[in-house]
């Protein structure tokens, strides 16, 4: 009966060598020992002067970020253009990136095209980094021979959905921020500075105000149960947050929310319209199918609203019905959407169509996020001021009515 070998464990290894012309050269590769290494370096034709294994805290590396994926795809994408063949891309990109964690995906997807896998198949055994999208890309582009166009499209894209993502970031950080600021402020003051004023009053024996009353039992509340406050606060953050994690309909639920936000909600719709053209566009235009490109476009939507109207106008698209009679029957998709797809499915220009969407949408995020964070600096300006200025006023209210009576 035959025995099974146990698993080889791989471990990151740092080398030094020199290759036949004397250059200097360093790497890492992933291997089961130092032998391996050297034997493979050989045969590559470097001379090893020094293999070492990297420690466990240096191989670890900080988490691999959606920039580093975009960083990557364009410089891949570059060196493609220039003609560098595929293995030496992968090399230099590795050697180009400080983030350790991103050297040893890349030699992991690098030993494995070096054994033969097809590049979206070696992107395929790592979901985390690169989605079903990024995969269909990279394998359509494999398919027709265009690689470089299909890179160049993709790192594009992952460019402009990162922008997206960062100005709906901005647009929100900004009032967060000062939300938050503005309770720490006022726990401050309700747990030391109106139980000032409190024993300050209970020693004039009069009677307080009713406002100044209503702050004083507000700041009782904080002194005695502080604790139990903050306990609420991040058990409601912790609940929320393992809510959208955990539950489908929980996010759905937040996601439609979301969209009905006053001021917020209109960025986030044309937010959403943005990365939705600009991925149909990005995967018709490399020739990926249309009811396979729906599939991605709706886990690419970011929204569960338009993640599941896309995957029953993808159920409809494979019956047989046109992509823009599907979309008027979904009714959330604005009619300028509507009647660009219009003329794109008649003109044959579907994905130039779709990325004029995009463009427009992505415009329209960026002026409103100008307005808003116009706006919102005097709103939350008279937000502190009322609030702060309140406190302010009630505590004082018994001395303006003491100097009265004098």
């Amino acid at each position: 009966m035959a025995v099974a070998k146990a698993a080889v464990k791989q471990l990151t290894f740092l080398w030094e060598g020199t290759d036949k012309s004397g250059k200097r050269l360093k790497g890492q590769m992933l291997a089961g020992g130092e032998a391996m290494v050297r034997d493979v370096l050989r045969r590559q034709g470097i001379a090893v002067q020094k293999v070492r294994k990297q420690s466990v805290f240096a191989s670890a590396g900080k988490k691999i970020s959606e920039k580093d994926i975009a960083l990557f795809t364009r410089q891949l994408a570059t060196m493609m253009k220039a003609g560098v063949p595929l293995l030496q891309s992968f090399d230099i990109t590795a050697r180009s990136h400080a983030n350790p964690a991103v050297q040893r995906l890349l030699g992991e997807i690098k030993a494995d095209i070096e054994t033969g896998t097809g590049l979206s198949q070696a992107f395929r055994k790592h979901p985390r980094h690169f989605d079903g999208l990024y995969c269909n890309l990279v394998a359509a582009g494999e398919q027709a021979g265009i690689m470089d166009t299909v890179l160049d499209r993709l790192a594009n894209y992952k460019e402009k959905i990162l922008a997206i993502k960062g100005k709906i970031k901005s647009a929100l950080m900004y009032p967060a921020i000062v939300v938050v600021i503005a309770f720490i402020i006022t726990t401050g003051i309700m747990l030391f500075v109106i139980p000032a004023f409190k024993d300050l009053y209970e020693g004039s024996g009069s009677e307080l105000p009713a406002l100044t009353q209503l702050v004083i039992d507000l700041s009782d509340l904080f002194v005695d149960y502080w604790w139990l406050i903050f306990l609420a606060i991040g058990g409601a953050v912790t609940g929320f947050m393992e809510g959208l994690k955990r539950s489908p309909r929980f996010a759905a639920a937040v996601d439609a929310w979301m969209l009905k936000l006053p001021v917020f909600g209109p960025i986030i719709l044309k937010a959403t319209l943005a990365r939705w053209a600009r991925t149909f566009a990005s995967l018709f235009a490399a020739g990926v199918p249309m009811v396979e490109s729906l599939d991605s476009v709706a886990g690419a939507s970011g929204n569960a609203v338009y993640a599941d109207a896309t995957l029953r106008i993808k159920t409809q698209v494979a019956t047989g019905t046109s992509l823009t009679a599907s979309l008027q029957e979904a009714k959330i998709f604005p009619n300028m959407l509507i009647q660009m797809v219009s003329i794109g499915e008649e003109s044959g220009s579907l994905d130039s169509m779709l990325s004029k969407v995009a463009d427009f949408y992505e415009r329209e995020v960026d002026d409103a996020v100008e307005g808003i964070s116009s706006l919102m600096e005097p709103l939350i300006m008279v937000v502190l001021g009322t609030l702060i200025g309140g406190i302010v006023v009630a505590m004082y209210l018994p001395i303006f009515k003491m100097g009265s009576n004098f």
